[in-house]
């Protein structure tokens, strides 16, 4: 089991013309990375293409060479095992429902359980995670650690949530 304390983890989100990955898309993002002091490197590991035709394998190799760690957001059990063969530390589950062409509302929890049934790294369960019981489904599924994002460091989504709770606040208020 990886033990980290609390490690900062580092990512790059920008768009790349001709390829659709926006997590870390490349190998000087994840250079970048390392030099500022990342211990975890989180970069989109689907099956997507790169530009320039990077390859995953690529990203790894840096992230390694830079004293680092690499977790690779996934959106499937498929692309969770072959981030492992080349070389994940840690998988995530950050990108469940974000490749496909609609966006679900909730957690994916049954992929959190079949990557932790399947992968032998730890598992960040990651991904529309709003709720105490949300987190505990996860850490029951077998997550190692779950990211808990918007709904806590969002003021404005937060206040949408509870004010779509509220008989009282117009629907276009919300």
């Amino acid at each position: 089991m990886v033990t980290l304390g609390v490690p900062v983890v580092g990512l790059v989100k920008r768009h790349v013309p001709g390829s659709p990955v926006y997590i870390t898309p490349s190998r000087a993002d994840v250079v970048a990375l390392t030099g500022a002091g990342a211990q975890i490197v989180a970069a989109d590991a689907t099956d997507r293409p790169r530009a320039g035709g990077e390859r995953l394998a690529d990203l790894i190799a840096a992230t390694h060479a830079g004293g680092a760690l690499f977790m690779a957001d996934v959106d499937s059990v498929d692309s969770a095992l072959a981030a492992v063969d080349a070389g994940a530390d840690l998988v995530g589950t950050t990108l469940a429902g974000y490749t496909g062409t609609t966006v679900p509302d909730g957690p994916d929890v049954d992929l959190v359980a079949a990557i932790s049934r399947w992968c032998p790294v730890p598992v960040v369960a990651e991904g529309r995670y709003r709720t105490p019981a949300q987190v505990a489904a996860a850490f029951d599924g077998g997550a190692w650690a779950v990211v808990v994002g918007t709904a806590i460091s969002d003021p404005v989504h937060t206040t949408r949530r509870f004010a779509s709770a509220c008989p009282h606040v117009p629907v276009e208020s919300r």
